[in-house]
């Protein structure tokens, strides 16, 4: 991978990443140091890592992958690593001014999800208002949805009469897809599922 592309910046700090497990890991470290400023980003990581697991009692051993990431120096170097879920819990840990704006997110999206739980429809809702704010059309987000309820009714149907294996699915996807688009399914159906 480009390295260019395996950088985020935040604030003018650099922030390393690497695709790894079908998702990207960050450097704890870079990110200490883009919401701490602190001029140990690498101790205060140690001290944060102990205070997170024996006061909060949060497991970071299995959260943390050790991956190689380049360095300034243009060598590469194990680094602690950690995906998305993960940091944000190492983000609600760390007391820092500029980590509040990251906190104040996760709890509306926390708020946000149990209002979904309750009332389903808002989901719904949010996704519209997503698609909307991509520049989809309203039609088109109404055709989305339908679709996506479609597939899913379909796929719960299949799977109640014991369709497990994802071959499985591809071959009934094909069958089903076979005479409106014919000329595409002898190759490309297959990767639907």
């Amino acid at each position: 991978m480009d390295s260019d592309n395996a950088l985020v910046v935040f604030e003018d700090k650099k922030i390393r990443r690497i695709w790894h497990e079908d998702q990207w890991w960050f450097s704890v470290v870079d990110i200490i140091a883009a919401l701490t400023e602190n001029s140990r980003p690498r101790k205060y990581w140690s001290d944060l890592k102990n205070k997170i697991e024996l006061d909060e009692g949060f497991e970071l051993s299995e959260k943390i992958r050790q991956l190689k990431l380049k360095s300034s120096d243009g060598k590469y170097y194990t680094t602690d690593c950690a995906n998305t879920k993960s940091l944000f819990r190492i983000i609600q840990s760390i007391p820092s001014k500029k980590a509040e704006p990251f906190k104040r997110w996760l709890a509306q999206i926390g708020y946000e999800r149990i209002q979904e739980i309750e009332n389903p429809e808002l989901g719904q809702d949010r996704i519209k208002e997503y698609y909307e704010l991509k520049g989809y059309s309203k039609d088109w987000i109404d055709k989305r949805l339908r679709g996506i309820a479609i597939r899913q009714d379909l796929t719960q149907e299949w799977k109640n009469r014991e369709i497990k294996k994802q071959k499985e699915f591809a071959i009934l996807t094909n069958e089903t897809l076979k005479n409106p688009f014919d000329f595409l399914c002898a190759k490309n159906c297959v990767a639907i599922f």
